[in-house]
């Protein structure tokens, strides 16, 4: 589709996700100028019909007024680059966070841009690897007048209704929401949605990667197991003699099952390239969304137990675990009385 309200925007950012939010948008027929610290990559928009720009001066004098400028960074570089484009831009310009910044940073930048009449948008922008294709879902917060203008811009980012079936339940006919985005509230409130969106990724991923090792060792009956004091013994080893094809499984979850996703997807993919996840560490990051997400918990007095034990699992994946673990071993030697030493 082409749209009907064609805009100019600024991108900040071309990792992957920058790169491709500006594809998707010229293929829809608005205009891009682009900026990134990596030349390379503002050659290849360049390339592909963008308006390149080699400096944020320079991306800001290629721009009519009002001016949009779309943020695509790492959370620790928005706020300098964000001073940056504070004396750059003028009022009622529009600066949109697309990143996962903190959503109490948003309230703080929003009140920092105001007095200079600049509107602060924040966008929490989830699609991943395909999100070129498909679409990015948006959550977006800010002052109505902004959000309403960037409407073609969001309405070409996002999904829209596509070949999604309507919700049954549902009764409301305005709104965006069907369409793949939706302003949330005030600053802040776009990127406070995307945080728990991620929390709640968190607790999915989890949940996929226990089942999907549960399944793997139902063959523990089959294996020689040690016969100690220190080791509970398998009761009933004849019930757990099963060698099932862990990629096979994922494969077949991905169709018609209640758990298919886009993470069974993305494991499905991983598993058929490496069926024993050789390429893997093991070692699982976590940027910030879920540690967020558990604290608002806490705020809120909101129990939140799956995403609190899947963030701690993230932890324990890195080794950070490993002095707990020492503690428990030295007890539980001293109690047994042998200590359980390295070496």
């Amino acid at each position: 589709m082409t749209t009907d309200t064609p805009m100019q925007l600024g991108m900040v950012g071309l990792g992957r996700m920058g790169a491709n939010l500006v594809r998707r948008l010229m293929r829809d027929g608005h205009r891009c100028v682009v900026y990134d610290l990596d030349t390379d990559a503002v050659k290849e928009m360049e390339k592909e019909g963008a308006t390149a720009a080699s400096s944020l001066h320079e991306l800001v004098d290629r721009l009519e007024q009002p001016r949009n400028v779309w943020l695509m960074l790492p959370a620790g570089v928005v706020q300098p680059t964000l001073d940056q484009l504070a004396a750059l831009l003028a009022a009622d310009d529009t600066v949109v966070d697309g990143g996962n910044s903190y959503y109490r940073d948003d309230i703080a930048r929003a009140a920092q841009l105001a007095p200079g009449g600049i509107h602060y948008v924040d966008c929490g922008t989830s699609g991943g690897v395909w999100g070129l294709e498909r679409g990015y879902c948006l959550m977006i917060g800010g002052e109505d007048e902004p959000v309403a203008r960037l409407g073609p811009v969001f309405r070409t980012i996002a999904p829209g209704i596509g070949d999604a079936a309507p919700t049954p339940g549902r009764t409301r006919t305005d709104g965006t929401a069907p369409e793949g985005y939706l302003h949330c509230g005030p600053s802040g409130a776009g990127h406070f949605v995307k945080m728990v969106h991620n929390g709640v990724e968190y607790g999915m991923m989890a949940a996929i990667g226990e089942g999907l090792s549960i399944i793997k060792h139902a063959d523990a009956g089959l294996r020689s197991r040690t016969v100690d004091a220190e080791t509970a013994p398998l009761r009933e080893p004849e019930a757990y003699r099963y060698e099932i094809d862990v990629a096979e499984v994922a494969e077949v979850w991905r169709r018609g099952s209640v758990v298919g996703s886009w993470l069974v997807d993305l494991v499905a993919d991983a598993l058929a390239r490496s069926p024993g996840l050789d390429a893997y560490t093991g070692r699982v990051s976590d940027s910030g969304e879920g540690r967020w997400t558990v604290l608002a918990a806490v705020d809120e007095s909101v129990p939140a137990p799956v995403i609190t034990n899947a963030l701690i699992q993230r932890y324990e994946s890195r080794g950070l675990g490993q002095f707990t673990d020492k503690v428990l071993s030295a007890m539980r030697g001293e109690f047994g009385g042998h200590a359980e030493k390295a070496g």
